[in-house]
């Protein structure tokens, strides 16, 4: 038995569609910042005596679908070690789930992380990467703190993420303002098959080098206003990846825009924040973190916005110790 918690991230260049749907080998390369405060927290236990695969999440039954993907999941882990046994898994998370704040990715890095360790296997952060991306791509990210670079790869093998600044050496936060905290219709799954239904998705995988190499630079040089322009195009043109795909995919709602152009105002008189969104109508506000408390005041005076929640650089995935009090959330 293991227990992990690993952190969502927010994607600042993001990571949407798959050269390979299986083994989720992205279109594109993705830089992110992990989202520290905000937990996926879970248990794995091996039990010989288990018939089937036995899954909680959130305090409740995993529904089919989930069920089906975590178990998957635990094959892969099973198939490493030699293990047959099934696995009780009990997960959960400290924030809205499947409302396009990354929860996927959380919950895959600590599955992974907790199924390997529970497994008696004894991996490197590399090949947890990689592992962790089979579950959820994004999940590859939260294996690791700070700012993160998902390396676009040749094959499975080659495809993992790595530290781009895990030191988190310039103090930025994330500033989420919750518009919905409902689950989204349409998951970034099938989003990602639907990708390549969309005539500007070619465009946009073409030129993410070049967003990837700006994003990168403005990080290392930490130049906020490059660093600006750069997320809020790569945003813009997933964005209108999903409007365009077949059929379109529409996450935005009255309150989404509301925010974006209140960032813009704001950035236009000199406050340096800029906003992203995932696949999901809430907005993700990034700014310096000394003045992380003023964003959030501003947001929460926008209409339609229900919570705001502040993060700031998190760290890697880890394994919990029995007296860790991330444990009650279980």
């Amino acid at each position: 038995m293991a227990v992990a918690a690993a952190h969502p991230n927010i994607a600042l260049i993001k990571y949407w569609g798959n050269r390979d749907h299986a083994l989720r080998l992205p279109s594109n390369g993705s830089i992110s910042l992990t989202l520290g405060g905000l937990h996926t927290v879970t248990r794995v236990r091996f039990d010989a005596r288990l018939a089937v695969d036995v899954v909680r999440i959130d305090r409740r039954p995993a529904t089919p679908a989930e069920h089906a993907r975590v178990a998957s999941h635990l094959d892969l882990v099973r198939g490493l070690a030699g293990l047959a046994a099934r696995a009780e898994v009990t997960s959960a998370s400290d924030f809205p789930v499947g409302a396009g704040l990354a929860s996927s990715a959380s919950a895959f890095a600590a599955l992974t992380l907790a199924a390997t360790a529970a497994a008696g296997l004894d991996l490197g952060r590399a090949e947890l990467s990689r592992l962790a991306r089979r579950g959820s791509g994004s999940a590859c990210r939260s294996i690791f703190g700070g700012f993160v670079e998902w390396r676009l790869g040749d094959d499975d093998a080659s495809s993992f993420a790595e530290p781009l600044d895990e030191s988190a050496a310039w103090p930025l936060a994330d500033v989420i303002a919750i518009v919905s905290q409902s689950a989204k219709p349409v998951g970034s799954t099938e989003g990602h098959r639907l990708a390549e239904s969309s005539p500007l998705q070619p465009a946009r995988v073409a030129s993410a080098p070049s967003r990837l190499a700006a994003c990168r630079q403005a990080i290392l040089e930490q130049d906020f206003a490059r660093l600006a322009e750069v997320v809020e195009l790569d945003c813009h043109l997933m964005h209108a990846v999903m409007q365009t795909s077949s059929p379109p995919l529409l996450y935005w709602a009255p309150a989404s825009l509301a925010v974006m152009q209140a960032v813009r105002a704001w950035r236009a008189a000199g406050d340096p924040v800029c906003y992203t969104l995932d696949a999901g109508p809430n907005v993700h506000c990034v700014c310096p973190a000394s003045t992380a408390g003023a964003v959030a005041a501003r947001l929460r005076d926008v209409a339609g916005v229900v919570e705001v929640l502040t993060a700031s650089a998190g760290g890697p995935a880890a394994l919990l110790s029995p007296d860790d009090p991330r444990l009650a959330l279980l």
